[in-house]
């Protein structure tokens, strides 16, 4: 495990970085703060690449629905419940070196987030930030360069635009699971349909998607028809309609106990 992910596992869950236990109130806080910058500076130093605009690494398969081509440095993005679509966004900028961060999503799979492509030595979980989620967020998106966080609670109108402020600031870009004031964009899925099982039997092999970009900017919404993953568990357009074996609307569930793991 990398120096920077000790710093902030002592951080957020042991509390170990004060000088000595009997510190003020301040003398905590300054600490805090000297970390902070401790850790954004190792993780500058460490970052593979640097991005020289404004847009960051997206895919091309989802780029092409975004307002300005891709995700953009210090904005914020909407994700409606979707942990497949979500891993997609991550991966291509894992890939060129920038850190990630998840904040209060417990069920992250990080296994699957490797498979599709996301650096786990540059990649920051804090599951379970508890009622210091806001701060948690701002005080990674110092550091890191993309940040996925699941609010729990409606934030105050000037908590969210004093993080935006932070966000632009840092040219951090945040993905909000849910809807969020202030988004960018919002990225929902429909007509999920998956291939792979028969009459009942078989193996989920891969899904069909459509993905729909619906932006504050833009004049109308933009849709695709996505593989989220294909058989070789790969993000990609659908470039011809397959039928599927059945849809999501079907009563899959009790067709095939791997269901539950296998969507979102």
């Amino acid at each position: 495990m990398s120096v920077a992910i000790d710093i902030f596992e002592r951080m957020f869950e042991y509390e170990e970085m004060l000088p000595v236990a009997s510190a003020s109130p301040v003398e905590r806080a300054d600490a805090r703060v000297e970390t902070l910058k401790q850790l954004q500076s190792r993780i500058r130093s460490m970052q593979a690449t640097k991005l020289d605009s404004r847009t960051i690494p997206t895919h091309p398969a989802i780029a092409s629905l975004l307002p300005g081509g891709g995700l953009q440095q210090g904005s914020v993005y909407s994700v409606a419940g979707s942990g497949t679509l979500l891993m997609a966004l991550l991966a291509a900028p894992s890939k060129a070196g920038t850190w990630c961060g998840v904040v209060g999503v417990p069920e992250f799979g990080v296994e699957a987030a490797q498979r599709f492509g996301v650096d786990l030595g540059r990649l920051v979980l804090v599951p379970r930030p508890g009622d210091q989620w806001l701060g948690v967020t701002a005080a990674i998106a110092d550091a890191l360069g993309v940040v996925v966080m699941r609010p729990p609670a409606r934030a105050s109108d000037g908590a969210i635009t004093r993080l935006a402020a932070r966000l632009r600031q840092r040219g951090c870009t945040l993905l909000v699971l849910g809807t969020w004031p202030q988004s960018e964009a919002m990225l929902t899925l429909s007509h999920s349909e998956w291939s792979g099982i028969g009459d009942g039997h078989g193996h989920l092999e891969a899904r069909q998607v459509t993905v729909t970009v619906t932006s504050r900017l833009a004049g109308r919404p933009r849709s695709a028809r996505l593989w989220l993953p294909d058989p070789s568990e790969q993000f990609s357009v659908v470039e011809r309609v397959v039928q599927p074996l059945y849809s999501t609307a079907q009563p899959v569930r009790a067709m095939h106990p791997v269901y539950a793991e296998a969507t979102g």
